[in-house]
């Protein structure tokens, strides 16, 4: 009798790891604590719901490595790319889904299968025994991260997160803000228009400034300490860093043309993109936010087209734990100290769901074949996969790990291009031609025959 995999977390790495060691013949049991342990950013019980954003960021598979992993998951069947095409929302050259049916969607495709079930207690300590996955992700329970922070020897590794607020459609005011994706970018016109637009001239912006670092922000508990991943700042941080950094980043006016006033040229720009299939929803594109309640509605009405704004859900910050990877797995994703036991999703050091969907991909597959006793090859580093697990598993630097996105700085050189911006399209092309010719053949070395 084929021994069960046991995985704590149902977020993206755990429900992809989940269905990659089921779909290979290995019994399955998800540990999942919510809905009964709740969280601070969790709200719902279903797996692979989505906290901050409803984006996997760029579908471009050639030009783009966080694209490049898109493509490798769905060339080795992963669930939460098929279902994220099912539920996919206009959004210019990005993959953003419709989060709730998304999430059900996964759900209950995991619960349908016949080698998977699903457990609602807490796991507090590490197993002792038997195959596990540890896919816990940003909100490990206290307890459990204690228990990690105990066998490593070490204070885990922290960084905070924030989460941007969510407009209802209906109180954005259209006769100020226009539809437009940035460059009038996608296939059709729905892509073309899948954001809202919201212009600022130059004083709106300085008055926006100045109430961004004038609000009231929450405050952390005595002893709490942590950095920010740079992915995901808070304005007012971004803001703290220079008053055109906000211009230069999330308010960028580039590639945008005002319908209402096409021959004035906005001084900066916030986007908002659609949050539900029905349109009735919309998040502020790059607005993480540490603000209290109060002051949020206050500042984010400042914008023109938001002045009447009503919320459906309003930012927030929550404190994000993850190993130091390069010191404690080995390049199985194994816990060195205790090998029966595998870590997958954001708690290894990688950052963004792409990424903690895809060591979830690899960390089920690799499970699944040891409990096979098949010989699994390895990940060709070459791959989005490969560079990533590499990343982590070694070619990081111990001492300075941070979280890292998937990027084309984590791939070896392809022999005979030339660096710099001039050369880098024929460059990111090659990394990807490359890869998915590596992944091809090892996906292809899985297949069992029927």
């Amino acid at each position: 009798m084929t021994e069960t995999l046991h995985i704590v977390g149902g977020g993206m790495a755990g429900s992809e790891a989940a269905w990659q060691a089921a779909e290979a013949g290995v019994p399955v049991v998800i540990h999942e604590m919510r809905p009964k342990v709740e969280t601070f950013a969790h709200r719902t019980g279903n797996l692979a719901e989505m906290v901050c954003s409803n984006s996997f960021r760029s579908d471009d598979h050639e030009q783009n490595a966080v694209g490049l992993l898109h493509w490798e998951m769905r060339h080795a069947g992963g669930l939460v790319m098929r279902e994220a095409a099912a539920h996919r929302l206009p959004a210019g050259g990005a993959l953003a889904v419709d989060r709730d049916p998304f999430s059900q969607s996964v759900t209950d495709a995991l619960r349908a299968h016949p080698n998977v079930s699903i457990s609602g207690e807490e796991i507090t300590a590490l197993p002792e025994d038997g195959h596990w996955i540890i896919a816990t992700g940003p909100l490990t329970s206290d307890a459990l991260g204690r228990a990690i922070a105990a066998e490593t020897g070490a204070e885990a590794l922290a960084f905070f997160d924030a989460i941007a607020p969510i407009v209802y459609a209906e109180s954005i005011d259209m006769d100020v803000a226009w539809l437009q994706s940035r460059y009038d970018k996608g296939e059709t016109e729905e892509e073309r228009k899948a954001y809202i637009n919201c212009p600022m001239t130059r004083p709106e912006y300085e008055a926006f400034i100045d109430a961004l670092l004038a609000a009231d922000k929450a405050e952390f508990h005595e002893g709490e300490t942590a950095g920010y991943f740079d992915g995901c700042l808070p304005i007012e941080v971004m803001a703290e860093r220079g008053r055109e950094t906000l211009r230069h980043g999330p308010m960028k006016p580039i590639g945008l043309t005002n319908s209402h006033k096409p021959e004035e040229k906005a001084y900066a720009v916030v986007q908002l993109r659609r949050d539900n299939a029905l349109g009735t929803l919309y998040n502020i594109v790059g607005f993480q936010t540490k603000m209290k309640y109060g002051a949020q509605t206050e500042v984010f009405r400042m914008i023109p087209g938001l002045q009447n704004a009503s919320f459906a859900r309003l930012g927030g910050i929550h404190r994000n734990t993850f190993l130091n990877s390069p010191t404690l797995l080995d390049n199985q994703m194994r816990l060195r100290s205790k090998p029966h036991i595998r870590f997958a999703g954001q708690i290894t050091g990688v950052e963004g769901y792409v990424e903690s969907c895809a060591m979830g991909l690899a960390a089920g597959r690799m499970a699944a074949a040891e409990i096979l006793g098949r010989t699994l090859p390895p990940i060709p580093q070459d791959t989005a996969h490969g560079a990533l697990i590499h990343h982590i598993t070694g070619g990081a630097e111990a001492r300075t790990f941070q979280p890292m996105n998937v990027n084309f700085g984590l791939f070896r050189p392809v022999d005979g291009l030339k660096g710099g911006r001039r050369g880098r399209k024929d460059r990111y092309k090659a990394y990807t031609d490359r890869a998915k010719q590596d992944w091809s053949a090892w996906v292809a070395s899985q297949e069992v025959p029927a």
